[in-house]
């Protein structure tokens, strides 16, 4: 394996871990597709370091358990501004 990919797939298990983050803010955060963040902390780092990989891997798996709980208070979030906008008094012409 090329070496800039070793460093990469550290770099991203360092991050993922510090900052609690999902594959989505991880591939953003380094210009990077998803699938990449995934293959790179779920195989390639278990070559090169097997300890930071299962650290990465609790944090991936906790994110993914609670992910259809963030993508329903997006959701909530969402309607709750939409329905305020159309709530917004209306001016009486006179």
């Amino acid at each position: 394996m090329k070496e800039y990919i070793e460093e990469r797939a550290v770099e991203i298990a360092h991050y993922i871990i510090d900052h609690n983050a999902t594959v989505r803010q991880t591939a953003k955060k380094f210009g990077i597709s998803k699938s990449t963040v995934h293959k790179d902390v779920t195989e390639r780092l278990m070559s090169i370091n097997t300890a930071l990989a299962k650290k990465a891997r609790i944090v991936l798996d906790i994110n993914k358990s609670e992910r259809h709980i963030r993508g329903g208070m997006a959701t909530k979030e969402k309607y709750m501004r939409e329905h305020e906008t159309v709530k917004a008094p209306m001016k009486k012409s006179l």
